[in-house]
């Protein structure tokens, strides 16, 4: 089965991670690695609320690391952290996050 996360910032800039390779993280794991990364890069909750959803947990996060996390390889192996959590996270083997429009699909 494909296991892949896919980070775009739009058409030209898309980091596919492939997760075939990488040992599946156990959901607390993931749950507390996304929590524990909103908080360091200084997240902002987006609802008026103050509730964090996954799904905007992931996009924060993304958004606040920036493409270059995503694309220099230097920075791999949190690319690949960030995509083990966001997998395991939402329960999806295959997972697409377009920063510019907010939006993930699976």
């Amino acid at each position: 089965m494909r296991s892949q996360v896919t980070v775009s910032w739009g058409p030209s800039a898309s980091y596919p991670l492939d997760l075939e390779e990488v040992q599946p993280l156990p959901h607390d794991q993931a749950r507390a690695w996304l929590d524990e990364q909103f908080t360091v890069l200084g997240c902002e909750p987006i609802r008026p609320t103050g509730k964090v959803l996954t799904a905007d947990k992931i996009l924060g996060v993304a958004e606040a690391a920036g493409e270059g996390r995503f694309r220099e390889p230097a920075h791999h192996a949190w690319a690949v952290a960030f995509a083990r959590a966001t997998s395991a996270a939402l329960a999806k083997p295959v997972v697409s996050i377009d920063v510019p429009t907010q939006s993930i699909t699976y």
